[in-house]
């Protein structure tokens, strides 16, 4: 008897539920009985309902598994709750999969990490980029997550940008272009060693389209990811961003000591800014670019793509009073070649390694995963506070931290070679370089907000 009127409360409970998200706007995907409008692809995982619920569990040998939505979306916000054990699990969104290798499932993925990493929110590019959101750049984000309890996501994909929530706190602002329109997949993780038996729960799935999307507000705390070139989100203009790179020539730079750029070796070129190399024999560089404007406190953003070799640097606050035509002096964010460019094996502990403050404090070396190869994109930033506070993030990792200006810092300058500088680095405010090192290298997606 118990069990009936259980069943007639669920049913209650369901169609209360279907009948408010209606009127709401809200479409359920779920009817809280059956697996109709999903089909399963890529791994054997099983999945089924119990009270309401949509329950996936390991199957120990088992690839990745997806329940995949039968219809596919591109604009939505979607909502839901799940809860998770000690596994890691994901939301696909905008997803595809790959007739030619057993439908392979490739695309965006919002991540379920109960892990004490807590990058739940964040985005994976599954199959295909890898991670291109973690958590790292917002700490109230990682402490969203309950790792023992029914947690509520929400997914908003409008256009290019997807913004995710994780017990409405928000988690991730990323822009990217690269697929537009794709299924929704609920993800049970694979496992190849450990016995299987592990469960995911899913609940109260509802999405909004077209005219019913209500997207919420901007929140001006969300660090952006964005991946789109020489753009601007909507959610960076108002935070105050501007390009300092415009994707088509050098409006906003100068040569050191001049007021236009220099005459050649810095190339624009289908949205990008080259340095050429030099010339086999040539000992004579072209010369570094400098901001027209100069700076106190900010962040710089700027991704930058390494040849075989290559040496290059971004300077902050950069001083010209040496009278150099062709080089100015200030802090560096090292850009280098550490495979193959001898300078990575001189200094001192690896300070003249990629994103290092140049011959002062070695970076934080990322895992081999988030260490792109040679010819891929990696992304910079440069964080300046008020107070001269200083970091260096290198691919969502923050690598190097220290003050401008405190005891630490002028130690570390007096045993380097800006010993002889007197002041070095201590500039009230500068003009941001990129360095002319002889070699090739590019970069794009150069901004920046001043901070107050």
């Amino acid at each position: 008897m118990n069990r009936i009127k259980n069943y007639i409360w669920l049913l209650l409970v369901c169609s209360t539920a279907v009948a408010q998200a209606r009127q709401t706007g809200w479409r359920p995907l779920f009817d809280g009985k059956t697996l109709k409008g999903w089909h399963q692809l890529n791994g054997k995982a099983k999945y089924e309902v119990r009270n309401g619920a949509i329950v996936g569990t390991t199957v120990t040998g088992e690839p990745n598994s997806f329940l995949v939505t039968d219809e596919d979306y591109d604009d939505f916000i979607l909502e839901l709750e799940l809860k998770v054990g000690d596994m890691n699990s994901g939301i696909q969104i905008r997803s595809l999969s790959d007739p030619g290798n057993n439908g392979r499932v490739r695309g965006y993925q919002v991540e379920v990490d109960p892990s004490d990493r807590a990058w739940s929110g964040g985005i994976y590019d599954e199959a295909r980029r890898g991670w291109m959101y973690q958590t790292e750049m917002n700490p109230a984000a990682k402490k969203a997550f309950h790792k023992n309890g029914w947690n509520r996501y929400r997914i908003e994909a409008i256009g290019p940008v997807i913004r995710t929530w994780v017990n409405d706190v928000p988690v991730a602002y990323m822009v990217d272009d690269l697929t537009p329109r794709g299924f929704i997949a609920l993800q049970v993780h694979g496992v190849k060693q450990r016995a299987g038996g592990a469960r995911v729960q899913w609940r109260n799935i509802r999405i909004q389209t077209g005219a019913a999307m209500n997207p919420k507000p901007l929140d001006l705390s969300v660090p952006v990811a964005n991946y789109t070139l020489n753009t601007l989100s909507p959610l960076e203009r108002a935070q105050g961003f501007s390009l300092l790179f415009n994707g088509k020539d050098l409006t906003g730079w100068r040569a050191v000591l001049q007021q236009t750029p220099p005459p050649k070796g810095w190339v624009v070129g289908d949205g990008l800014l080259h340095i050429l190399p030099r010339a086999a024999g040539d000992t004579v560089k072209f010369g570094d670019l400098l901001t027209a404007k100069s700076y106190k406190a900010f962040e710089l953003d700027f991704d930058f793509k390494l040849t075989k070799e290559a040496n290059s640097g971004v300077k902050y606050f950069v001083t010209e009073s040496e009278r150099s035509q062709r080089a100015g002096l200030g802090l560096e964010y090292q850009v280098l070649d550490d495979e193959n460019h001898p300078d990575a094996k001189l200094g001192i502990n690896g300070n003249r390694t990629m994103s290092s403050l140049y011959d002062l404090i070695p970076a934080a070396r990322l895992e081999p995963r988030f260490q792109k190869k040679l010819g891929d994109w990696n992304h910079g930033k440069i964080v300046v506070l008020p107070n001269n506070h200083v970091q260096h993030w290198l691919n969502g990792f923050k690598v190097v931290e220290y003050e401008r200006g405190s005891n630490a810092y002028k130690e570390r300058v007096a045993h380097s070679k800006f010993a002889n500088k007197p002041g070095f680095g201590l500039a009230e405010q500068g003009p941001i370089l990129l360095q002319d090192h002889g070699n090739s290298v590019y970069y794009k997606n150069i901004k920046l907000r001043e901070l107050k």
